[in-house]
């Protein structure tokens, strides 16, 4: 990395740093140097502060920074952090999975049963409006397992047969979600859009090109039509940018799977959450199958340790969640650059 010239001490006297998978490339670790004056948070933010066209460079090279031994190690240190980086802070509005709002622009990771895998993804990018990027933070080791696994979404458009990216860059993907009105299988419309207020979920839709529509139950139903390739707004790189595998009902255990089209079949657009071809057309299960494949072979796991940072470019990295065992906490910010 470069150095700076000036009164401060450049960036390679402050922190080491290493990447932690050579096969793929990410993350990039960063921590301080043994001995330095100044430690914990406010290292952190020091380095925020003064190095931040540095770190933005390395974010966007490597897709993903982990900042360790900065101790940032309880919920209060990571909300003032939060709040001292002076982002814009994104609400979880239009969100997919359970997580609970704590305060200062900080929810709770994906709140699933621990034995679940949590498959690789974009954060939001089935909806019209994505955070750009995400701040994880470790307060609580699990005793087991419990990686938030990554995968570079560059790699994985290179990575998968040009005969499916062909085909969903021509056909588009639909999103279909039924949300229950309080009561019900999946989320709720009031959890999703984080309000009670159905018009304002009426202008989200509308503002966002989503089809809605009130059902006699209280529910709500959504149809939004997207594209499955993006490009960054600053590499100008075309990426794997889309929810398709995990909103197909596939992406749940052989037998849960099997269960759910029994329960919905000749009705799947019924289900609490369901993806199709844009024209409505069934996506083929060997599609589906090939892309979790192929990511799972890029997939790139560290264990966390408490007091972690995780910083992922969302449009560059993809995200998931392994299987645990015992107290994991991980919270998360969701910013708009």
């Amino acid at each position: 990395m470069q150095t700076r010239t000036g009164d401060r001490p450049p960036v390679s006297d402050l922190v080491e740093l290493t990447v932690l998978n050579q096969e793929h490339g990410l993350p990039l670790e960063i921590r301080p140097k043994p001995g330095l004056t100044t430690a914990g948070p406010e290292a952190f933010l020091h380095l925020w502060r003064t190095e931040r066209e540095l770190l933005d460079t390395q974010l966007y090279r490597y897709g993903a920074l982990l900042f360790r031994g900065f101790e940032i190690s309880d919920q209060s240190a990571f909300q003032a952090v939060i709040a001292q980086l002076k982002e814009r802070l994104l609400d979880y509005v239009d969100g997919n999975s359970p997580r609970t709002r704590v305060g200062g622009g900080v929810y709770t990771s994906t709140e699933y049963p621990p034995e679940y895998f949590i498959s690789m993804h974009n954060e939001l990018s089935y909806s019209a409006q994505w955070p750009a990027r995400l701040v994880f933070c470790c307060v609580g080791e699990p005793d087991q397992g419990g990686q938030t696994p990554l995968v570079d979404s560059r790699s994985l458009l290179r990575n998968l047969p040009q005969e499916i990216v062909n085909d969903f860059r021509r056909k588009g993907v639909r999103y279909i979600r039924n949300l229950h009105g309080g009561k019900g299988f999946g989320p709720s419309w009031q959890a999703t859009f984080e309000s009670t207020d159905r018009k304002f979920v009426e202008d989200y839709a509308r503002t966002s090109g989503m089809e809605a529509q009130w059902n006699l139950d209280g529910s709500l139903s959504l149809s939004s039509v997207r594209p499955t390739t993006a490009r960054h707004p600053v590499t100008e790189e075309e990426v794997w940018f889309n929810q398709v595998d995990q909103f197909h009902p596939s992406t749940h255990p052989e037998s849960v799977y099997k269960s759910l089209i029994a329960l919905y079949r000749g009705r799947e657009d019924k289900l609490p959450q369901y993806a199709t071809f844009a024209d409505a057309t069934p996506i083929p299960l060997e599609y589906l199958e090939t892309i979790r494949n192929v990511t799972r072979n890029q997939l790139i796991l560290f264990n966390w340790r408490r007091g972690d940072l995780l910083m992922i470019d969302n449009m560059l990295t993809a995200h998931g969640r392994m299987p645990f065992s015992g107290p994991r906490r991980i919270l998360v910010a969701m910013t708009a650059q």
